[in-house]
């Protein structure tokens, strides 16, 4: 067999060996398993013996157990499956919003044991909402039967600086977001990742959605206000200052002044936030119910059906969004655009058909569209997702 060797392609020692070995099998569990151990030496390349070893060590350390037999339709006994012990830990994603906190407590595979949700006043006691947050999901992981947290993913709009991993102060998002994710890395006593949340939807896109086969793409996120998340050769790229995305401050024309330093109105928010999508469709006799994120949604969703004036706002939508496609692709050259966020969802596919039609105007880069298929819990998802890969980094790792 060849011999092992790490990421820098050093022939490992043994002890290197086991441990590249033991993480590969855990990966494979993970996405394809449960397996058998034939099954594990035909996708490792391991011997007999090695895999014998490895089961026994991984069964050992409490990371897999038998969760059932294969090859009832063959002679002799049957292979036993094994899977990763699910319950070894439990994360939770919380998704921050201005007028709601979405929770999810998740088993170390990521499937989820418990939700909830608050809807939030922004007038109300901030300290009062950070302290009903943290209630909440300590009630919904007790209510799991869940004992203990192992991680904790958060996301939030906003700048999340790299170098802290704090959100940056900012006059235009609640003070309150930035306590919470404080408050919860004292109550738990756990790791808390904090996350821009249309990076975390980005990453359930490229995950469980719409761009599985993607590297490299450019996720717009269009719901009460726009954002990006860029995966760039399957890293998710966050700049400087984590403001890598911010679009809603990218100047465009068709608006009536330039964003400030304070302010995105004026840039590609006031072409294609909630309220600018909700004020074009009054402008072609559509019917609105508001001008917030549910109330986008209902009118583009409902517009795919409404006929002639129905085909002429999502033209006019789409033309806007077009103009914030072309320049991100002008200067990142993705290849693909998924669009995402309450509009982007309702839109669907035919709205990413009409934006990459006018995109190929405007455009010289060759650049597909794609609808984004993760629901409106993509934050959540992502969220999730962030945290179990975070705890499978400790739990999978020699002494985790």
């Amino acid at each position: 067999m060849t011999a092992t060797r790490d990421r820098s392609g050093r022939t490992a020692t043994p002890r290197m060996a086991r441990v590249i070995n033991d993480r590969l099998a855990l990966e494979l569990l993970q996405r394809d398993g449960p397996l058998t151990a034939a099954q594990l030496r035909v996708l490792t390349g391991l011997s007999r013996p090695s895999v014998a070893d490895l089961v026994e060590r991984l069964q050992d350390a409490g990371l897999i157990a038998v969760v059932g037999e294969a090859g009832a339709e063959r002679r002799g006994p049957n292979a036993r499956l094994y899977g990763i012990v699910a319950d070894r830990a439990y994360l939770a994603a919380v998704d921050v919003r201005t007028h709601r906190v979405a929770i999810e407590v998740a088993d170390l595979l990521g499937r989820a044991v418990g939700s909830a949700a608050l809807p939030v006043d922004p007038c109300s006691d901030p300290r009062r909402t950070v302290s009903r947050s943290v209630v909440l999901l300590e009630r919904t992981a007790h209510d799991a039967g869940v004992a203990e947290l192992h991680t904790i993913a958060v996301g939030a709009p906003g700048l999340v600086v790299p170098a802290t991993g704090e959100l940056s102060p900012s006059g235009a998002l609640p003070a309150w977001h930035s306590a919470l994710v404080t408050t919860l890395r004292k109550r738990f006593g756990v790791p808390v990742l904090l996350e821009n949340e249309v990076n975390l939807a980005a990453v359930a896109e490229q995950r469980l959605g719409a761009v599985p086969d993607k590297d490299t793409f450019v996720l717009l996120w269009l719901g009460h206000g726009v954002g990006a998340a860029v995966i760039l050769d399957g890293r998710l790229r966050r700049g400087a200052s984590g403001g890598a995305g911010e679009i809603g401050f990218l100047p465009v024309p068709g608006t009536w002044q330039l964003p400030t330093a304070t302010g995105c109105e004026g840039g590609f928010h006031s072409l294609a936030s909630s309220g600018a999508v909700c004020a074009l469709a009054r402008e072609h006799g559509l019917p609105v119910a508001g001008d917030d994120a549910p109330a986008a949604e209902a009118v583009v969703g409902a517009a795919r059906t409404a006929g002639k004036r129905g085909e002429l706002f999502l033209d006019a939508l789409a033309a806007r969004i077009a103009v914030g496609a072309a320049a991100v692709c002008a200067v990142l050259d993705p290849g693909c655009v998924v669009l995402a966020g309450e509009v982007g969802r309702a839109g669907g596919d035919t709205l990413a058909e009409r934006v990459g039609d006018r995109l190929a105007r405007m455009s010289p880069l060759r650049t597909e569209v794609r609808a984004g298929k993760v629901g409106g819990s993509a934050v959540l998802r992502g969220a999730v997702l962030s945290a179990m890969d975070a705890a499978q980094e400790v739990l999978f790792s020699p002494g985790g």
